[in-house]
């Protein structure tokens, strides 16, 4: 690679975390630490909510789909809408309401202090599991790419975030995911213009070759459980977004900082809508590439694996400077969603587990735990990150321990929200049954893996359900 894009890179790079340690403030509250005093505009949260549903696994794994099959897993970005409204007109407004910045006091207030630990636990084991997938993901291209070792480039982007996570807070997170957001949203779209019109025939002539290939199928409609049909991705996606809408504290935490409720509303609806646009452009980037080496098929080396050709094309067929921005892209991708993460748990540490016996903990006492718990949390996920490279996959190991640890959650808080019966023994029930369902899942699946967490949150709602109305004869 080009000294010139190298540069740009560790100057973008270099510049993100600056900005994020700018926010450092000598008299800053824990407060402003979590929430950032609820001082955000609607469109800078929004923004966030966008960032932190693209991660490095998107901006590399969405063309690579593409590339190799079709346009299926895009399915899953038209299911946002659905999620995004329930968000606007329930979730934000219930949450806005709460006193604590934690998605998890509603559990404690409703089934015991049993179901905020059950919840905020998970919740931490599975980000924990998120940020070393990430980081392992967004390292593997990066030493593809620029030839540096997998170990360095975890450590080192580990302590850029949490640097700027711990320094700023959530203010300095958010931000920071806004301006990466539109560099990555910049450099996908010059990259899809300089790729379609890289074609021999012009623009056209990739989307005639894609028709001819059906290259654009969302899938078979079938009636299938076991495969990756549209509707099984669509299911999937509603209720996976759904989660991270009502229950994933990355996304009540930021309800919280917009300046009012029409403003945070707006975020929700305004994070998920932009997500529908921009990983259509991610699919026809993989579109794109599919045309273009069918068209120079001794370009591309054999047996590469579908994730690396967009990378493979970036350094190879971009003009210098763009490539060092694209790089940029791809690893601002995987930051913005790691330092998410990073200030998410610290706060849940804080408000879930600290302040349970300290609940009288001074201002200075609550930002020393805060900051703490960040390095905690980044040294968790740099050795998580550690251990995936020791497996077989580490995308496949990923959403199996989300699916695991996440997908009773839903279940138990649509139980409290929806269910005005349920008691403490209800929940416990309904939650053990679940995670038994799940683990079988995916132990000794018998339906598409994505599914599991469509189950898992069916069947803690229903038992508890039906629990409430058989064993609470008053």
């Amino acid at each position: 690679m080009h000294w010139i894009d190298i540069i740009i890179f560790i100057l973008f790079t270099g510049g993100v975390v600056l900005f994020g340690c700018s926010f450092f403030n000598k008299k800053g509250s824990s407060d402003e630490f979590t929430s950032a005093g609820r001082s955000l505009p609607g469109w800078v949260v929004g923004m966030s909510i966008f960032a932190t549903y693209v991660s490095s696994i998107s901006y590399l794994g969405y063309p690579g789909k593409a590339f190799a099959g079709n346009w299926n897993a895009f399915v899953f970005s038209l299911s946002i809408p659905i999620a995004s409204f329930f968000a606007a007109k329930y979730f934000v407004p219930f949450y806005r309401n709460q006193q604590s910045v934690s998605a998890y006091s509603f559990l404690e207030q409703r089934f015991g202090r049993w179901a905020r630990v059950y919840a905020s636990s998970f919740y931490l084991l599975t980000q924990v599991a998120r940020m070393g997938s990430i980081l392992y993901l967004l390292a593997l291209p990066m030493n593809e790419l620029l030839g540096w070792n997998i170990e360095g480039i975890i450590l080192i982007t580990t302590l850029a975030i949490v640097a700027y996570s711990m320094v700023g807070g959530i203010k300095a997170v958010i931000w920071t995911e806004a301006i990466q957001g539109i560099i990555l949203i910049g450099g996908a779209l010059l990259c899809l213009v300089l790729l379609l019109f890289d074609m021999p025939e012009g623009p056209l002539q990739t989307f005639r070759i894609a028709w001819e290939d059906d290259k654009f199928s969302l899938g078979s409609f079938g009636a299938s459980l076991s495969e990756s049909t549209f509707w099984v991705c669509m299911i999937y996606g509603i209720f996976t977004n759904l989660q991270n809408y009502g229950i994933d504290q990355n996304y009540v935490q930021r309800y919280h900082t917009a300046k009012s409720m029409k403003e945070a509303k707006f975020s929700a609806l305004f994070g998920g809508y932009l997500f529908i646009p921009v990983s259509a452009i991610f699919f026809l980037i993989g579109t794109g590439l599919y045309a273009f080496y069918k068209v120079n098929p001794g370009m591309l080396p054999e047996g590469m694996g579908a994730d690396f050709v967009f990378p493979f094309f970036i350094v190879n067929e971009l003009p210098v400077g763009l490539t060092g921005l694209l790089i940029a892209s791809i690893f601002a991708a995987g930051m913005s969603t790691v330092a998410t993460s990073v200030t998410s748990s610290s706060t849940i540490f804080l408000t879930d587990y600290y302040m349970h016996f300290r609940k009288n903990a001074s201002n200075r006492e609550k930002l020393l735990v805060l900051k703490g718990a960040s390095v905690m949390v980044g040294i968790l996920g740099a050795l998580v990150a550690f251990a995936f490279m020791n497996a077989e996959s580490a995308l496949d190991a990923w959403w199996a321990l989300s699916s695991i640890f996440s997908g009773g959650m839903l279940g138990l808080f649509l139980l409290g929200y929806l269910s005005k019966k349920a008691r403490h023994i209800d929940a416990a029930i309904g939650v053990a049954c679940g995670l038994v369902a799940l683990i079988w899942a995916v132990v000794d699946p018998l339906v598409h893996a994505n599914l599991a967490i469509v189950f898992g949150t069916i069947l803690v709602f229903l038992v508890g359900f039906l629990c409430s109305k058989i064993l609470n004869k008053n």
